[in-house]
């Protein structure tokens, strides 16, 4: 576990929100390299009717999370632990790197308003950087692994397809390592973890200069899909 993330667990157990910790090694974060212009995919899914899911993982999950929820046609975006094999784990327990359990976050979407694909540009763009394996910035471990959680064979033909196009583009430092898995189980984290993007109740310091600025990627690079009023878990957590 590194430091960022001892400190990130010791403020979550006294929940007390650590401000002004300017720590990070920000000359090393790989999450430095986002915004990065991508072409939308070549192949993508079929609009549909029906109300689907898609699993991101990339990285800690209030930036991922936060993106998400503003974007048009998402209907939910909850934080939680994706491809492990431990039922029921907590974030101590993930932490540990000993679940196999990627930080990650369960979108529900509708298909008529935005695909998949559209979901994969921005995550590709300015949620994750995907050429670098099991971290993000100073955040280290399979846990904060890049990956993809498919709900179908569609979504995996479309996500891997999109891999391929992207690296074909040589828009990124090097080869993109984000895995694509077929979903198993998803399971939701602690309620203190969700909206967190939008409260700051943990970690201020660290949800301002990682994450934050990933948001207001979305708005600058994505202006046709983005939402001022973000789709939060909690109504309580939605400012006025």
């Amino acid at each position: 576990m590194n430091l960022k993330s001892v400190i990130k667990t010791a403020a979550i157990a006294l929940l007390v929100p650590i401000a002004g910790l300017a720590i990070w090694n920000t000359t090393a974060s790989a999450e430095g390299i986002l915004p990065v212009t991508i072409p939308a995919p070549a192949v993508d899914a079929a609009a549909t009717a029906n109300t689907e899911t898609a699993i991101f993982a990339g990285g800690c999950f209030w930036g991922v999370q936060g993106v998400f929820q503003h974007v048009k046609g998402v209907q939910s975006a909850v934080s939680g632990y994706a491809g492990g094999t431990v039922a029921n784990p907590t974030y101590e327990m993930v932490l540990t790197e000993t679940t196999g359990h990627a930080e990650a976050v369960k979108v529900t979407f509708d298909p008529s308003q935005i695909s998949y694909g559209k979901l994969l540009q921005i995550f590709f763009s300015v949620t994750t950087d995907p050429t670098t394996l099991n971290y993000q910035g100073n955040d280290y471990g399979p846990s904060y692994r890049s990956a993809l959680f498919t709900t179908s064979d569609e979504q995996a033909k479309v996500a891997k397809a999109y891999i391929e196009q992207l690296d074909a583009t040589g828009a990124y430092p090097g080869k993109i390592v984000t895995e694509v898995t077929p979903f198993t189980t998803f399971f939701t984290a602690e309620d203190y973890h969700q909206d967190n993007a939008t409260t700051l109740n943990v970690n201020p310091g660290y949800v301002s200069f990682f994450d934050l600025p990933k948001i207001s990627d979305l708005k600058a690079v994505f202006p046709e899909v983005w939402v001022e009023k973000p789709v939060l878990v909690f109504a309580a957590n939605q400012r006025s």
